[in-house]
């Protein structure tokens, strides 16, 4: 049997802190996404309280899978790849896509969100994406000096000092330890129709994601910047038949990780934070403008309630 080593073990048994949401706040990459895209919506979500969200059969989708491949990691590395290899994975991602369709459906007041025929093409491309990670998994994965350290790993730690009530709170699909190398590589699931262009890979504000986690699993577990790396790890439900180069399944995409890119990662979470907030982590009163578009107010639950955002674009 493999010994476990102790800094993964350490890791392992680390309780993260406890927020009191009395008087504490907790922040999220999403929340500096919202709010970077619209203030306004972030305000009206967050702050004034209107959570209006919708249900969608990508955010299904996205749950099943994540947790289907979650499922085979957790088992290559805490069992065998053998055992992985036997998992019926199809079945289990039936199952998963069945229940969490299920518990959306009635947190929307029991009212269908899509249809057979919708479902059926997303199932189908799931089936389609495990059977490509089945037959590539050793491409991606090793389990040669390599460890799972944690799987929906919890970061909960204080970004700004200043404001000692406010947490960042983030929540890592897959963190893996190299024994021989005393590296971790931080991995973020993603689910895409067609894969990330180049628009998507050159958007900061996705790649403030995990360069989020770089900087905090090191603060929160005293591990050196220069031994993580960080890495999307993006799951295509469409591949372009008919493409010049074949196209895969998974896609991968390593953002620039250095000093300069996460100092401006911390200084936008920063920003955020003084923005929003006053020093004793209540929220500032402040007017946060609505920054209307085509693409921000497509798919916003605000854009048909002029009582709140008269700006929308409907």
């Amino acid at each position: 049997m493999v010994k476990t080593p102790s800094i993964v073990k350490q890791i392992r048994a680390f309780k993260p802190l406890e927020i009191n949401y009395a008087f504490q706040k907790g922040i999220s990459y999403s929340q500096l996404s919202m709010y970077s895209a619209c203030p306004k919506k972030w305000a009206l979500q967050y702050r004034d309280g209107y959570k209006i969200s919708a249900p969608s059969i990508n955010m299904t989708f996205g749950t099943a899978i994540h947790e289907t491949v979650q499922k085979y990691i957790n088992t290559m590395y805490e069992e065998s790849g053998v055992k992985a290899d036997s998992l019926d994975l199809d079945e289990y991602f039936e199952d998963r896509f069945r229940e969490t369709y299920l518990k959306e459906y009635k947190t929307n007041n029991s009212v269908h969100f899509s249809n057979s025929e919708e479902m059926r093409e997303f199932f189908d491309d799931g089936i389609a994406i495990l059977d490509f990670f089945k037959k590539k998994r050793r491409g991606y994965f090793s389990s040669k000096g390599y460890h799972l350290i944690g799987i929906e790993l919890p970061l909960i730690i204080s970004p700004d000092k200043r404001f000692n009530n406010v947490f960042y709170v983030g929540y890592i699909d897959l963190v893996l330890y190299h024994e021989p190398t005393n590296t971790f590589t931080i991995f973020d699931i993603k689910t895409s129709t067609r894969g990330w262009s180049d628009k998507d890979k050159k958007d900061e504000i996705k790649q403030f994601q995990v360069l989020f986690y770089k900087l905090y699993f090191s603060e929160q577990f005293g591990v050196p910047e220069e031994s993580i790396d960080v890495k999307f790890f993006i799951l295509r439900r469409k591949v372009w038949e008919e493409s010049d180069f074949p196209q895969k399944r998974i896609q991968e995409f390593i953002p620039n990780q250095g000093k300069i890119k996460l100092k401006k990662a911390r200084t936008a979470l920063e920003s955020f934070i003084d923005n929003v907030f006053n020093l004793d982590g209540t929220y500032k009163t402040t007017d946060h403008p609505a920054q209307p578009s085509k693409s921000n107010c497509m798919y916003c639950p605000f854009k048909n309630k002029k009582e709140l955002c008269s700006q929308a674009i409907s």
